[in-house]
């Protein structure tokens, strides 16, 4: 597995992740024996840049991620999130970036997870309501106290991210990033690039529906979330079939597969683009990594960059409320 260095000055990663969030929350039933047994096999094949949240399973994910911190700390390089406050039934109460709510969230995460310091601590979302001026202080406070390495922010503004990264360095920015996800193009990727920030996209493969897999929402689980995102109702899906489909044919044409396709276009966008697809199954885990050796030539990358071109995508990212969170 080929590795990128987390911003500037941070440490070298895997150059795909693997996004845990799946394997307890959101994307339908899962099983914790079969999601175990996929995060060791991503340490086998070098895969070390593991992504998890406080808030995904409302703690079950970080505690499923600390079965296997128990037995492989050495070999994770540990990224979790906090920012979305939670009841205990998963009901979501708001976003928090206070100072006390900081190292409230990062003592709970390290309890969950069994560990005594988190490799990479992010901001899940921003508090509009907080400067983030205070939020990172506090976060550079566990920096300082040994809790923490180092230092991202998720789904933050080109702004945000200055005014955070002239506190304390700031190693990573997550946010959504795929070849039906461009935003981020705009404004946040070159003041990464600038300060020297590494960019961590999730959902990587379009939340599945890239692989050209999902057809019809009646495919998902009762309370898969992604009923609920725009991209994948009615209409708009119907719409949005012509990329994926599109997106197969040229994939087969160069014998890949189109989540490898996806993410080697991805990972051709620069060494400080380390995605992190999810997964719940080896076979699929195993077909992502091979993305990792795949390079494009410029005849390639002129060919996606029509494809995606003739295909414009139909609907946002989020509903509404999700929305209102993102680029804050």
């Amino acid at each position: 597995m080929p590795r990128r260095r987390l911003g500037s000055t941070g440490p070298e990663v895997s150059a795909l992740g693997l996004g845990c969030m799946g394997m307890s929350e959101f994307y339908g039933p899962a099983d914790d024996a079969q999601s175990l047994g996929v995060m060791h096999r991503a340490l086998d094949l070098g895969v070390d840049f593991l992504d998890t949240a406080d808030m995904y399973g409302s703690g079950a994910n970080e505690r499923l991620l600390g079965l296997l911190l128990a037995q492989r700390r050495k070999d994770v390089f540990l990224a979790t999130k906090f920012g979305h406050v939670r009841a205990a039934d998963g009901t979501v109460l708001g976003i928090a970036g206070s100072p006390a709510y900081v190292r409230e969230a990062c003592d709970a995460s390290l309890q969950r997870l069994g560990v005594d310091h988190i490799d990479l601590y992010y901001q899940h979302r921003v508090d509009r309501n907080v400067p983030i001026e205070d939020t990172v202080g506090a976060m550079a406070e566990l920096v300082k106290a040994g809790k923490v390495g180092h230092l991202g922010l998720s789904e933050a503004s080109a702004e945000t991210i200055r005014r955070a990264h002239a506190v304390h360095p700031i190693a990573a920015v997550q946010t959504e990033y795929s070849l039906w996800s461009r935003d981020v193009e705009a404004e946040v990727l070159p003041t990464c690039r600038e300060l020297g920030i590494a960019l961590v996209p999730y959902s990587p493969l379009g939340r599945g529906f890239l692989t050209g897999a999902i057809r019809s929402a009646a495919q998902l689980a009762d309370n898969d979330r992604r009923r609920v995102h725009p991209r994948f109702q009615a209409g708009n899906l119907d719409a949005n079939l012509a990329l994926a489909d599109a997106l197969v044919a040229l994939a087969a044409e160069w014998s890949y597969t189109p989540a490898q396709l996806a993410l080697a276009w991805l990972l051709d966008q620069g060494d400080d683009v380390i995605p992190i697809p999810g997964t719940r199954s080896i076979a699929r885990l195993e077909e992502n990594t091979q993305a990792a050796h795949i390079r494009l030539d410029a005849g390639r990358r002129d060919r996606i960059a029509a494809l995606v071109a003739a295909h414009p995508i139909a609907g946002l990212r989020y509903p509404d409320q999700g929305m209102a969170l993102v680029n804050a």
